[in-house]
């Protein structure tokens, strides 16, 4: 342990401390212009890559360009995802019969019409005509079903609703 204080004592652990500080303080410099070469050399190598320009400038602008478009991308999701929940309350499914209400009449001039959402509901219209007067009915549809009673043109018509392919559908697209 003696040994040891007196080295740590002595002159020439100081001229070695010395020394080491000396040696450390070259290689910082040398170090420090290395790296300031290189980072000439990468100016130069980017500007070469961009032809002319800062291809890291453009690197920064691309990636806030590409970070933009990935919020409105997340905006039109979310309303697309609005818009998916909304439209399953629209009329989605419709159907349409035409027949001859009464047979002193010409045409078909009478319908029974079904407008359904996406989970079958909405309402059934059927629309008498006859040469005197010209009614219209309205029942209500709840999941495919009527708490009234349904002529056969109406019935028809709902099913027509209920087994139509042209739904709207916020996913197909």
């Amino acid at each position: 342990m003696e040994m040891v204080m007196q080295l740590l004592k002595s002159d020439t652990f100081i001229i070695i401390y010395a020394i080491l500080g000396i040696v450390l303080f070259v290689g910082f410099i040398v170090l420090l212009y290395k790296v300031k070469n290189l980072n000439n050399r990468y100016k130069k190598f980017m500007k070469k890559l961009g032809n002319g320009k800062d291809i890291q400038q453009d690197l920064e602008n691309y990636m806030y360009r590409v970070e933009k478009v990935e919020k409105q991308n997340a905006e039109v999701l979310s309303i697309c995802n609005n818009l998916e929940k909304d439209i399953s309350d629209c009329i989605q499914k419709v159907g349409i019969v035409r027949y001859n209400a009464f047979q002193d009449t010409g045409s078909d001039l009478s319908f029974a019409l079904a407008m359904l959402d996406e989970k079958n509901t909405g309402v059934v219209l059927n629309g008498i005509y006859s040469r005197e007067m010209s009614n219209i009915y309205a029942k209500p549809i709840k999941e495919g079903k009527s708490t009234y009673a349904l002529s056969e043109e109406e019935k028809q018509a709902l099913e027509k609703a209920i087994s139509s392919k042209e739904v709207y559908n916020v996913r197909k697209i």
